[in-house]
């Protein structure tokens, strides 16, 4: 059986920290809300929207938090509009092509929503790299462990023979829920402490160490 190495985009693969941090301070401003420091919009990425600025701000009523939700998107769709692309690490598509070459199966498991998804899977390329893509749309958002049960499933992968690659603690007690080995990153959102702290048994500082963690876990599941 070939291992599955799950990904999560934001803050693992693609670079939004700018863009996510714009569109929390607009949305807030357009509510007349305080705009948030970038400390707290941090903690909350990787959740689904609607929780993620719910715990932003635990205030609002229904029907504020509705609007907030779509003040966040309307600011992403004018950014796509006006030909906005969040920017890849550099080395994470080399990464994926490498490890797609040498036989591991590839997912994604992310708090965007599918439009989200879509947009990624469209970069050159990505598309024929993964086996299956799951997002909080599809049903429960992190750290429940829906998104990785079914990545497994479309998989037909047992959990021990599963890797879950993410930058927050939302990923890695997501992980730690599945029964997943949890393999944090140090470039995105949550610092290494917090993802430590959150169960992450490794935080890798470059790509390079990551692939290198990466090969380890095969080695040792499939020993």
């Amino acid at each position: 059986m070939r291992p599955l190495a799950i990904f999560d985009i934001d803050g693992t693969l693609v670079d939004s920290r700018a863009s996510i941090f714009q569109a929390a301070t607009e949305a807030a401003r357009a509510l007349g809300l305080p705009e948030p420091d970038y400390d707290r919009v941090r903690q909350i990425v990787g959740l689904s929207l609607p929780e993620a600025l719910a715990t932003l701000e635990p205030g609002l009523s229904p029907a504020e938090l509705d609007r907030f939700v779509e003040g966040f998107r309307q600011c992403f769709h004018r950014l796509y509009a006006e030909g906005h692309e969040e920017p890849l690490y550099p080395g994470a598509t080399d990464l994926l092509r490498r490890l797609h070459r040498d036989g591991w199966r590839l997912s994604l498991a992310t708090g965007q929503n599918r439009k989200g998804v879509a947009r990624n899977l469209a970069r050159e390329g990505w598309a024929e790299l993964f086996v299956s893509s799951h997002c909080a749309e599809d049903g429960p958002g992190k750290p429940h462990p829906a998104m990785l049960h079914a990545a497994l499933a479309a998989a037909a992968c047992e959990p021990d023979s599963a890797i879950m690659i993410g930058d927050t603690t939302h990923d890695i007690m997501m992980a730690l829920n599945a029964g997943v080995r949890p393999q944090g990153v140090a470039w995105g959102f949550h610092t290494p402490e917090e993802q430590i702290a959150a169960g992450a048994l490794h935080v890798a500082e470059t790509f390079i160490e990551l692939e290198a963690a990466l090969h380890r876990f095969a080695a040792r599941a499939f020993a």
